[in-house]
């Protein structure tokens, strides 16, 4: 049991208060750990808001969730109606479902934003792996819980679009069948589906939410924040035990922070009084149709977040997947012309390739299309033992290293433009090139990122005062 502290008799009352507290929780030590003695780098620039922004995002949608669970009916016969009445006659109902609808968007460009800085400056380099790997597990999580909740409404593209998704969880040999109706609760998305869906929606993916956003916190903080050089400020501490290169992180990036918080919500206030659809990027115009099961509308997509992916997935086609067989057997022979191994372990290379390639061939392209719907994001978590760079940050890598991570950057939107797109002979040719893109990206960073040589880095961080 840890020593009870004492105070002055004649201390404050709001002193004595704390103290009290303090013997009985840690409120000062996880304040001073975690925020008031937390020393950050002091060259954090613009794209070290996104991470506080998530945290605020989430906590807006908790809090209006909260509020629609209260007028929200899970129920295939009534959800739809439900989703007009808080619209209609709950009072201020209507900001609350599009602060929520807003929300579902802004989190995802936030978090979108916050990896492409992880992915610029080497965040998820050692020592930050393991804060890399929450990040993603969020993320996963996220878009779990997106496309739960996407269902709720019970819209035409609500339920055509899970109906959709789930039906490709039937395209996994031999269980498939039976995963999707596990899934679906019933042989077709109905009642079932959407109570499923409100329980996790609701329940259980913000519980694992809001533990992995605990847990990426306290990982990030146990190694230390990185920044733009990519140098670590732990190297270089002062006679008190603090890092020269660090400032606490309040009152300088609370105040920092504040400031993003504030323009943020001028342009979440704008579009959700202004443009709560956003052309019909953040709520399809056939959403607010009722959900029809005789009437498959025109064009299926998901939610603009989701495109990139699906694009990924409509990419693999029957020609497609030769070229992806055709890129498993020169990755084989390439592994054994140019890597080091030793020489019992070249057959059994050129031996799984020959396996790999046989199951292509006798499984159906739809299945391999979900593989690699799934893969674009499981792939995310293997980055930190994907770059072989011998620098961190993006500021000290070659000039060319910069304009491969904006053509990847540029395939990503393009691939995200065209999962809106109905298909086209000439959006699926494009969709494949960014789809052989995206993964050659990461399955060769080994490979390329260890090219070229390095600008010197600095021992201290490069910092100027504003």
């Amino acid at each position: 049991m840890a020593e009870m502290k004492e105070i002055s008799p004649n201390a404050p009352a709001a002193q004595k208060l704390l103290n009290w507290v303090d013997n009985r929780f840690p409120l000062s030590k996880l304040y001073n750990d975690h925020l008031g003695q937390y020393y950050a780098p002091k060259n954090f620039n613009f794209f070290y808001i996104f991470g506080g922004l998530a945290t605020l995002v989430l906590v807006i949608q908790i809090v209006t969730g909260i509020f629609l669970v209260m007028h929200y009916k899970p129920d295939a016969a009534l959800a739809f109606g439900s989703v007009e009445y808080i619209m209609r006659d709950v009072p201020w109902g209507w900001l609350v479902r599009y602060m929520h609808s807003t929300g579902a968007s802004a989190f995802f460009v936030v978090v979108y934003l916050h990896m492409f800085r992880g992915l610029i400056y080497g965040s998820y380099r050692k020592p930050r792996e393991l804060v890399w790997l929450f990040g993603c597990a969020i993320f996963l999580c996220l878009m779990a819980e997106a496309f739960m909740g996407y269902l709720l409404p019970w819209g035409q593209m609500s339920y055509w679009g899970a109906q959709v998704i789930v039906n490709l969880f039937a395209a996994v040999p031999f269980i498939g069948p039976d995963l999707a109706l596990l899934i679906r609760g019933d042989y077709v998305v109905g009642d079932a589906t959407l109570n499923r869906f409100f329980a996790f929606h609701v329940i259980a993916v913000p519980l694992v939410l809001l533990g992995l956003v605990a847990a990426h916190i306290i990982a990030l903080h146990e190694v230390g924040s990185n920044n733009p050089d990519g140098i670590e400020i732990k190297a270089t501490k002062g006679k008190d035990g603090h890092p020269l290169d660090g400032i606490p992180f309040h009152p300088y990036y609370t105040v920092h922070d504040i400031f993003a918080v504030s323009m943020f919500l001028m342009v979440f206030s704008a579009i959700v009084f202004f443009a709560p659809e956003f052309g019909g990027y953040f709520l399809e115009y056939n959403n607010f149709i009722p959900a029809d099961p005789l009437k498959t509308p025109l064009h299926i997509a998901p939610v603009w977040y989701f495109t990139p992916y699906y694009s990924m997935l409509r990419a693999i086609t029957s020609e497609m997947m030769y070229v992806l067989m055709a890129c498993v057997v020169l990755g084989a022979l390439v592994a054994v012309a140019k890597l080091k191994m030793p020489g019992f372990l070249k057959p059994v290379v050129l031996l799984v390739a020959a396996a790999v390639v046989a199951m292509m061939l006798a499984i159906d392209a739809k299945f391999w299309g979900v593989v690699v719907m799934g893969g674009a994001v499981i792939i995310l978590f293997f980055l930190p033992w994907l770059d072989y760079s011998p620098v961190k940050s993006i500021r000290y890598r070659p000039g060319w290293h910069k304009y491969m991570y904006g053509v990847f950057v540029v395939n990503f939107v393009v691939l995200a433009y065209l999962g809106v797109q109905p298909p086209s002979a000439i959006g699926e040719r494009v969709s494949q090139v960014g789809t052989l893109f995206y993964f050659g990206f990461f399955l060769l960073m080994p490979w390329w990122s260890k090219l070229g040589e390095p600008k010197p880095v600095p021992e201290r961080v490069t910092f100027a005062a504003h």
